[in-house]
């Protein structure tokens, strides 16, 4: 599955930002679809992430600020930040992992996300 996800730019501090990410291929349905950011000087990690039949996962740092949903019909996954703060700022990616793989396997090119304060 191909990725692609948009959204991002440049917001204030409390404010809220939609990221959607459009996947290409057949069997969407068959992914867990996550959300990963990477921060500049930090590693990759994980936002949060959304079954199939649509059960979610959040990192603590965002659990409660963030929602993710997704549209199998559409192939569509999307992640609703709220509450945003500076530390948030980062390049958000969305990310695709077959339900027979360990691994996420397939990755969007990442959208950038600026929080000022």
């Amino acid at each position: 599955v191909q990725l692609q996800a948009s959204g991002g730019g440049l917001v204030q501090s409390g404010g809220s930002l939609s990221l959607s990410c459009a996947a290409s291929g057949r069997t969407f349905s068959a992914y867990v679809m996550g959300w990963f950011r990477q921060a500049p000087g930090k590693e990759r990690e994980f936002v949060g992430s959304i079954s199939k039949v649509g059960n979610t996962v959040y990192a603590d740092s965002v659990k409660g600020r963030c929602t993710i949903s997704r549209d199998n019909f559409k192939r569509t996954v999307s992640l609703q930040m709220n509450s945003l703060a500076p530390e948030d700022t980062a390049v958000y990616y969305c990310a695709a992992k077959h339900i027979a793989s360990p691994t996420y396997d397939s990755w969007g090119q990442g959208t950038q996300v600026t929080v000022s304060s």
